[in-house]
């Protein structure tokens, strides 16, 4: 489980095993208890939330889009596509 971030007290990872065929290019985010999948590509957008309210998904939604390179970049790195 590659962490890909860590920022407000959440980490933003993805797992090594996403599927067969893999999942288009997205990140969990995690932390006290509550859990996210944000979808990278083709537009940052939530996939599925747990426990997070409107707030925090909205700077979440900032962080990603703040650090979409980044993440792509960790996810092609490890993906080698």
């Amino acid at each position: 489980m590659p962490v890909a971030l860590r920022q407000g007290g959440l980490r933003y990872y993805f797992f090594s095993n996403e599927g067969q065929p893999p999942e288009p290019p997205h990140i969990h985010v995690k932390g006290g208890g509550r859990d996210a999948k944000i979808w990278l590509e083709p537009a940052i957008s939530i996939a599925d939330s747990y426990g997070f309210n409107p707030r925090e998904l909205s700077n979440i939604l900032r962080v990603v889009e703040d650090n979409r390179d980044l993440l792509l970049k960790a996810w092609h790195d490890h993906f080698g596509n």
